[in-house]
């Protein structure tokens, strides 16, 4: 089984065998993110590592949210590499696999994935430890954030919270009265691992599964709608 996710600065890629793990890379972005140039090194590594495309039983994707660009170089390889080779392939939502790999590091059994969106927002969704969703994603800015965190609606013990969307907006979650781990905490880094193991436990494969999960229109449109021109 081999996973890997780019819809977020880092590039993820990881490889299980009978669900042991046995090839990690979480690459960080440098100046910009390094898809482009590391995704298909180190999926040739994951691949290298179960024993070549043979010993591969599926490959599994992160479909976001994230950025646009990012997604869409994630599930165009999942999908040429799935073409090429007859492998089946799924889609793995990106907020799933990183609330997996908080509750593998933590143990914590309802935990909040957030993604740095930019714009001055997050993407996020309780989930519970394994990465099953709890409620529906969402993309907000750090006051409605803040909100969902401390309104009459909850109740019980707070989430693990974990993720670049964490690290962002620490001071909004701090003052919502939850304890965040430090930055560098794996806590906060989505893993190849995760990505595999959902994609294993997934009951269907095919290239339908690939739809990306985007949760707001993309930075492009927006600038040609402001700028008046047709998408």
């Amino acid at each position: 089984m081999i996973g890997f996710d780019t819809a977020t600065d880092f590039t993820v890629v990881g490889a299980t065998d009978a669900g042991r793990p046995i090839f990690e890379r979480s690459l960080p972005p440098a100046r910009r993110p390094l898809h482009s140039q590391a995704l298909l090194e180190n999926v040739t590594g994951a691949v290298e590592s179960l024993g070549g495309w043979d010993a591969v039983e599926r490959i599994a994707v992160g479909i976001g949210p994230g950025t646009f660009t990012g997604i869409r170089i994630g599930v165009a390889t999942a999908a040429g590499l799935a073409a090429s080779t007859g492998i089946p392939v799924t889609g793995v939502p990106t907020l799933a696999a990183l609330a997996r790999s908080i509750g593998e590091a933590t143990g914590a059994g309802t935990v909040l994935p957030l993604l740095d969106a930019r714009r001055g927002e997050v993407f996020g969704g309780l989930h519970d430890g394994r990465g099953e969703p709890l409620e529906e994603p969402f993309a907000c800015g750090p006051e409605e954030l803040t909100e969902r965190l401390s309104g009459p609606g909850r109740s019980g013990p707070a989430p693990m919270v974990g993720g670049s969307g964490a690290i962002r907006f620490r001071d909004h979650l701090v003052q919502a009265g939850l304890s965040l781990e430090p930055d560098e905490s794996a806590v906060h880094r989505l893993t190849g691992r995760s990505i595999c193991e959902l994609g294993a436990a997934a009951e269907t494969t095919g290239p339908e599964n690939l739809q990306p999960l985007y949760l707001r229109v993309p930075d492009a449109q927006l600038w040609l709608e402001r700028d008046g021109k047709k998408v």
